[in-house]
């Protein structure tokens, strides 16, 4: 009887040591669940002339390294040379420094001149992470 209590004991010992052991080596501290992946964005080539009242097609895609469900992506651009108006596809115009929301990750822009001098402005594509990319245009005239 004495040698089971000394094995039920030292069965107990060993099954204590063994489980604070696994409680302390699973520090939450050290568990990361990622869900902040940086993007890339390519552009389709555009020209290099526009003409006043012209619309130019501005094909966007924005590429994850990685893929977490719950990534929102925004928009915002500032055009700080000639005038012009900025769409995504048949809605309104974006007012410039507005952060408007994108739905999808593969998307059209259209730019309108409004101007006959040389054009400049710049795009930044951000996620709801804190991540940006800014892309720089810029149109020369062909009036």
């Amino acid at each position: 009887m004495i040698a089971f209590l000394n094995t039920f004991r030292t069965g107990l010992l060993l099954v204590a040591l063994v489980s604070t052991v696994t409680l302390v080596s699973c520090d939450k501290d050290e568990l990361e669940i990622q869900n902040d992946f940086p993007f890339e964005v390519k552009v389709m080539p555009v020209p290099n002339e526009v003409a006043n009242g012209q619309t130019v097609e501005i094909r966007m895609t924005i590429q994850r390294t990685g893929n977490y469900s719950n990534t929102e992506y925004f928009i915002r651009y500032f055009q700080f040379e000639g005038e012009g108006s900025l769409r995504y596809y048949d809605e309104p115009p974006y007012l410039p420094n507005d952060l408007y929301s994108l739905p999808m990750e593969q998307f059209r822009l259209y730019y309108t001149s409004l101007s006959t001098e040389s054009q400049a402005f710049e795009v930044w594509i951000s996620d709801n992470f804190g991540n940006e990319k800014q892309l720089s245009f810029q149109f020369n005239s062909s009036d």
